[in-house]
């Protein structure tokens, strides 16, 4: 059922125990339609079965170091952010790191605000965290992608890659710089 603005109701909320099969299934799908534009071959194929299982998931909604949001419409996942505290890469600035490993939104939700309310509560969370820079590694190919971070504050710190079966892709190093929330004394 196609998204109507109108009518949208969207839930944000952290990832339970409930989600992980949710999460995977979404992932596959957002990945699928973002990184497999000329179709299915073996290493995507593997790529996605493998980093994207309901295990995986599973693992990352009970790892002390992720903080992952969903955003439900209507009783049903159609996007999610994935935050991983403490993750360090070297070209990011300086500062407590944390990085916003996935931010995926199911296409028919894109335009929304999804995205914008879930990288508000990745941001968020990776405050609470006490980390004071968020970074993550877009694909150079999804445009939009790239914007959608430039218009929220992100600035480009270099090109990086991402590596699997072998295969390098470039994607480029955004981050922002983000208050760390105060401790409670």
């Amino acid at each position: 059922m196609p998204a109507s603005e109108a009518s949208l109701e969207v839930q944000i909320r952290e990832a339970t125990y409930d989600d992980p099969l949710c999460l995977s299934v979404l992932a596959m799908q957002v990945f699928l339609d973002t990184y497999a534009t000329q179709g299915i071959r073996p290493a995507i194929a593997r790529e996605v079965l493998s980093g994207y299982s309901e295990a995986v998931f599973r693992g990352a909604v009970t790892d002390e170091m992720a903080r992952i949001h969903v955003a439900e419409v209507s009783g049903h996942l159609v996007g999610f952010a994935h935050v991983t505290l403490g993750a360090q890469h070297e070209l990011s600035p300086p500062g407590n790191q944390s990085e916003l490993l996935r931010l995926y939104v199911q296409e028919p939700f894109v335009g929304q605000g999804i995205g914008t309310m879930l990288l508000a509560q990745a941001e968020a969370a990776a405050a609470q965290g006490g980390s004071t820079v968020l970074w993550l590694t877009p694909w150079v190919h999804n445009h939009r992608a790239l914007q959608f971070y430039k218009r929220r504050g992100y600035e480009d710190y270099g090109l990086t890659q991402f590596v699997f079966e072998g295969e390098s892709h470039d994607n480029r190093l955004y981050a922002k710089h983000i208050a760390a929330a105060p401790s409670a004394a």
